[in-house]
């Protein structure tokens, strides 16, 4: 550790021991705070101790190491006694621990010659293991279920199993009781402990575990205590004891601790735990504060131990599934997960390592080309490079490669800028590779005069075929002064000129395609949507990429492993150029059967009226996927649920619906809606003569979400199915209503008319079988139009020699008319809600008058992609 981070590291520790001071903590605390500050002062000292013997003597900069050194510390009135004492003291150590040693050697002679075994010839433990065994150094992989516990104070006794001269800090446990909290709120403060799992006899009475401070003469008792020392160790800015300064924060950290604490096991605590963070999240990203703190530690641990905690997050609501997933992927909790329940590295994780990577100095980009939107392919790079610049504190940049203005148009431009805000990715800054076009020019001149480039008139098909078989171009070894004429004759877009394009000199025997001598550049006689005229030739983006991600600091490429062979062309460019290296990693891109990831084929859709546009429901773009109801919420979690994984896969649509589902499943209203053909009248008797409202909660579950106007009548539409499944005599449940007897059943050719019944509202539901939606007979009633889409393709994966024309599903959208109840005319366009019994819609087109439906767009939960299920076939 250099000398700046000790300065820092002394600097804190003060901090922390006026703050206890001046807090009125115990004294015991304030000691053991003390201790920590005079290490960190000592190990200070040592380094610029260590940096002035290094120097020559006579070094300017000594006399600047010299006044960094800390002043010797003040002896306490402990030490002032102990020396007071002097000989005497030592001399009373002395025979004390002599007759320790004759007591020891006595009660092995006795214990041997019991035995009869000869004195010392008693098997004992491995060398460098502790008495029960187990390796001093890490705990194990995965440690039993245990609630993590929030008692046990400071203790400043020393105990067994002492180490006498420990440089930092140790924290002993046995082995039946991994003290959780402690090691979570080390990670959390970035505090390196060294783990020493011992026999539990040799931990004192009644404890589980023991934290020893550098050098070995204080010591802290209980997880609780452990753990509340490392947050408070921690700079306050890092919020571990709740948000810095405020005494109410950390007080409700205590508070959580300590109910968490009193909760009981895992299994009994969930529920009460799941409904409290439910409550307490909706205006909250933590628990306390504004970072996670021991109460959001406590709170994981808990949740961790559960056979699958993540389907028990998700299951209770967005605002815990929100958090459990934010808490999951910081560093401090997945190496804890990692340490004491044994998970994977690698799992779905977006916590891994990038190459050569610094903190504060990591630089991303997300580069697409502005020919069309953004779809689902591009969502994994995009989320992946902010994630990666967030979890390094770095930025990312949002490059618009524009070298093609044969397919650009600055419309898609303003349409992946608006999708990327959709999206909650904000880049650092946008920019273009147009930007650039007057350097790679100059640059792509020198690679002709410096001969790592030529000029080649052939044909393109001539050139393909020579790739082929890996022989070289015949103008590849043309004179520099013919290579330049061509390229003036390229840049001037003359007759000769458009035949040519600049091709690099790498190997073109290469078993690497991408190395046989790759085009960098080609002619263009289109005008550029933002350089207009200006150019005639472009870069591609195998030659720009490595160009501009070297320019704009880019620290880390991300590249879809598709184009892994190209990797090699990438360091050869940045290499012959000499361009400062940029580290390139790889990912898997996202695969769904029945689906056209292909921008190409996708504007083919939309030309030919296959399609509404960019932005149909139907399509995997990011504006298609939103407005079929896909939140970002749920994006994300899908997203993240995959994180960095490199293997490619053909995946259903299943499982990202199924992530959605449990996003809007807590959060939307419920409404009722109905088919409007074969509706059958029930009249009730008892029910009041004459229509009437009220108002009720628009989720059963969830008053927060707002009121709706329910109406209720004499007269009740039932759908035609349900209805012709009721006997005579029966009792139903009219959801939100109560119970009602049907008398009798009326029809008329074989086909169900009516029903007439009775209301009995003080009928149990529990004891009937059907729960029936229904709608009040009254003019109120609102036409709907429910959609189900299906998907565009045929086939689950379409090759590059695949036609279109051949895959394409001739029927995809089916429409259904329907009637819904008054308050449905409160939706607006994007609202997602729940019709009762029928599943998630969207709205696409809202209530505007009498006449024309409100549009309902089925929302596909990951195991129903039809509101109405289709004819079997």
């Amino acid at each position: 550790m250099d000398i700046e981070k000790l300065e820092a590291a002394a600097a804190a520790q003060g901090t922390t021991v006026k703050s206890l001071k001046t807090s009125g903590a115990g004294k015991e605390e304030v000691e053991a705070a003390v201790a920590g500050l005079v290490a960190a002062k000592k190990a200070l000292a040592d380094a610029i101790t260590a940096a002035l013997a290094a120097l020559p003597e006579g070094a300017p900069e000594a006399e600047a190491l010299k006044a960094k050194l800390p002043p010797p510390p003040k002896p306490s009135n402990k030490d002032k006694k102990a020396a007071k004492d002097g000989d005497a003291a030592k001399e009373a150590a002395r025979k004390a621990a002599e007759e320790q040693k004759l007591a020891a050697r006595a009660k092995k002679k006795e214990a041997a010659a019991a035995k009869g075994v000869k004195e010392g010839g008693g098997k004992g433990g491995p060398a460098g293991k502790g008495a029960d065994g187990a390796k001093p150094d890490g705990a194990a992989s995965k440690a039993p279920a245990a609630k993590p516990n929030g008692s046990g104070a400071a203790a400043a006794a020393p105990v067994h199993a002492k180490p006498m001269s420990n440089k930092n800090y140790e924290l002993h446990f046995g082995a039946a009781a991994p003290p959780l909290l402690a090691v979570v709120a080390a990670r959390l403060v970035r505090q390196e402990v060294a783990l020493r799992r011992v026999d539990p006899k040799a931990l004192p009475s009644g404890c589980d575990s023991v934290l020893y401070l550098p050098g070995g003469s204080r010591s802290l008792r209980g997880c609780g205590a452990i753990a509340r020392y490392f947050a408070r160790l921690a700079p306050p800015e890092l919020g571990a004891y709740g948000a810095a300064g405020d005494a109410l924060s950390a007080s409700e950290v205590d508070e959580w601790i300590e109910w968490l604490s009193a909760s009981g096991p895992p299994a009994a605590a969930t529920p009460p735990l799941l409904a409290r963070l439910a409550r307490h999240l909706r205006m909250r990203s933590f628990v306390t504060g504004h970072a996670a703190s021991l109460a959001d530690a406590a709170a994981w641990l808990l949740l961790r131990q559960l056979p699958a905690p993540d389907k028990a997050c998700s299951g209770a609501g967005v605002h815990v599934a929100r958090w459990w997933g934010c808490v999951e992927a910081l560093p401090a909790f997945k190496e804890a997960a990692q340490l004491l329940f044994g998970a994977a590295k690698d799992a779905g994780s977006l916590e891994i390592p990038l190459p050569n990577a610094e903190r504060g100095k990591v630089v991303t980009r997300f580069a697409p080309e502005p020919s069309g939107h953004l779809h689902i392919g591009h969502v994994k790079a995009a989320m992946l490079s902010a994630h990666f610049a967030t979890q390094y504190e770095g930025k990312m940049i949002l490059r618009l490669d524009d070298t093609n203005p044969s397919k650009e148009k600055g419309d898609y431009e303003t349409a992946i800028v608006g999708d990327l805000q959709r999206l909650d990715i904000l880049p650092a800054k946008v920019t273009h590779t147009s930007d650039y076009f007057d350097k790679i020019l100059k640059l792509a001149t020198k690679m002709l005069q410096d001969g790592i480039a030529f000029i080649d008139p052939s044909p393109k098909e001539e050139q393909q075929a020579l790739r082929l078989q890996r022989k070289p171009s015949p103008h590849r070894d043309a004179a520099v002064e013919e290579n330049l004429r061509l390229w003036a004759e390229m840049q001037a877009g003359s007759a000769e000129g458009v035949k040519c394009c600049m091709r690099a000199k790498i190997d073109p025997a290469s078993d690497n395609g991408a190395l046989r001598d790759p085009t960098i550049f080609r002619c263009n006689l289109e005008p550029h949507h933002r350089t207009k005229d200006k150019y005639k030739v472009y870069p591609t983006y195998d030659l720009a990429c490595p160009i501009v991600d070297a320019w704009e600091g880019v620290t880390h490429a991300l590249r879809d492993r598709q184009y892994s062979d190209r990797d090699h062309q990438y360091v050869w460019f940045q290499q012959a150029l000499q361009l400062r290296k940029v580290d390139l990693w790889g990912f898997s891109r996202i695969n769904f059967v029945k689906t056209l990831l292909s921008k190409r084929k996708l504007q083919w859709l939309v030309d030919e009226g296959r399609a509404d546009g960019w932005d149909d429901p139907r399509f995997p773009t990011v504006a298609g996927i939103l407005r079929r109801g896909m939140t970002v919420q749920g994006l994300k979690a899908f997203i993240l649920s995959m994180g960095a994984s490199k293997n490619t896969n053909l995946m259903g649509w299943d499982k990202i619906w199924a992530f959605n589902k449990a996003v809007i499943d807590p959060s939307v209203p419920r409404y009722t809606a109905l088919l409007a053909d074969g509706l059958v009248p029930l009249s009730l008797e008892g029910a009041p003569p004459a229509p009437f409202a009220e108002t009720m909660a628009a989720h059963p579950k969830d008053e927060s979400l707002g009121k709706k106007v329910r109406f209720f009548g004499p007269t009740v539409l039932l759908q035609a199915e349900d209805a012709a499944l009721i006997a005579e005599g029966e009792e139903v449940t009219l959801m939100s209503w109560g119970n009602a007897i049907v008398r009798k059943a009326v029809a008329e050719n074989g086909s169900l008319k009516r029903l007439d019944g009775q209301l009995h509202l003080e009928g149990s539901v529990k004891s009937t079988k059907k729960k029936l939606t229904w709608l009040a007979d009254t003019p109120d009633l609102v036409d709907v139009e429910l959609v189900d889409l299906d998907f565009l393709l045929t086939k689950d994966k379409v090759e590059e020699e695949d036609d279109i024309k051949q895959v394409l599903n001739d029927h995809t959208k089916f429409v259904h008319r329907g009637r819904g109840e008054a308050a449905m005319r409160q939706l607006r366009r994007g609202d997602i809600l729940q019709v009762e019994r029928r599943g998630f819609y969207i709205c696409d087109e809202p209530y505007v008058r009498p006449g024309d439906p409100i549009r309902l767009l089925f929302v596909p939960d990951g195991k129903s992609f039809f509101g109405v299920p289709p004819p079997k076939k």
